[in-house]
């Protein structure tokens, strides 16, 4: 209990910050250079830091839909995020964290977080998005990343330059490796492990991201629902058969 108290603090904290530096951060970008001029499609390597970073964003814009009971409430987070980014994202995070309940704390606060909260009812009825359509997406765009950074630095080079902008892009998508970091430490059950594939999403970016989401779905077979990604191994029945962790009702 004490642990779980500490950790939702130092969770709240963390992306609370995340969402104000980046916010800062954004200011500070669009002062230097101004919006129009910062935003150049022209520069080859900043047009591959914002395919790095938008797959990134896509994969957690994936979770506040499925978190989302509604699709309206969410197209809206999902179109402000597009624009500003982390600070759209990890302040969504810490609020989840804030709405946790002392009952879903002293629980599995990270499960409460991740899952949707919904009666078994509605989650038993939901419609289930395609295991192997996730998978096929999620390598797709892995592969997308992977060819873009090929051609990029075979026939453009190093990159010469580093603006402004893309400074700020960068930082918000390091800051989205931060949240999917601490995904992958709650995913994984051995330290050693966490740290591997941690230290891959530092390195290779989305790449990364998309090989371990695509191996995390090879676990699970074509009946189960897709969501099972977003937990790991000790709660992967959870979502189905725990009447305590299933006894939320709000949307």
């Amino acid at each position: 209990m004490a642990m779980s108290a500490w950790m939702i603090v130092a969770m709240k904290t963390l992306f609370g910050i995340l969402a104000c530096v980046m916010f800062a951060t954004l200011l500070w970008a669009t002062s230097m250079d101004g919006l129009a001029s910062c935003i150049d499609l022209r520069d080859k390597w900043f047009v591959v830091a914002l395919i790095n970073f938008y797959i990134n964003f896509a994969i957690i814009g994936a979770w506040i839909v499925y978190k989302e009971s509604s699709l309206i409430r969410a197209a809206v987070l999902i179109s402000i995020a597009i624009i500003l980014g982390s600070v759209i994202t990890c302040g969504y995070i810490a609020l989840q964290f804030f709405k946790l309940s002392p009952e879903e704390s002293s629980n599995d606060p990270f499960y409460f977080v991740l899952v949707r909260h919904q009666k078994r009812d509605a989650l038993e009825h939901m419609r289930r998005p395609s295991i192997v359509t996730a998978r096929v997406i999620i390598s797709l765009l892995g592969f997308l990343m992977l060819g873009t950074f090929i051609y990029t630095f075979v026939v453009h080079g190093s990159p010469m330059r580093v603006s402004t902008c893309m400074i700020a892009v960068v930082i918000d998508f390091y800051f989205h490796v931060v949240a999917l970091s601490v995904w992958v430490a709650y995913k994984e059950s051995s330290w050693i492990s966490a740290f591997f594939w941690i230290l891959s999403l530092v390195c290779c970016g989305s790449i990364a991201t998309c090989v371990y989401i695509v191996k995390q779905l090879f676990y699970l077979s074509p009946q189960q629902h897709v969501s099972l990604v977003l937990v790991n191994n000790s709660n992967t029945n959870l979502l189905t058969s725990d009447p305590l962790l299933m006894a939320n009702t709000n949307a």
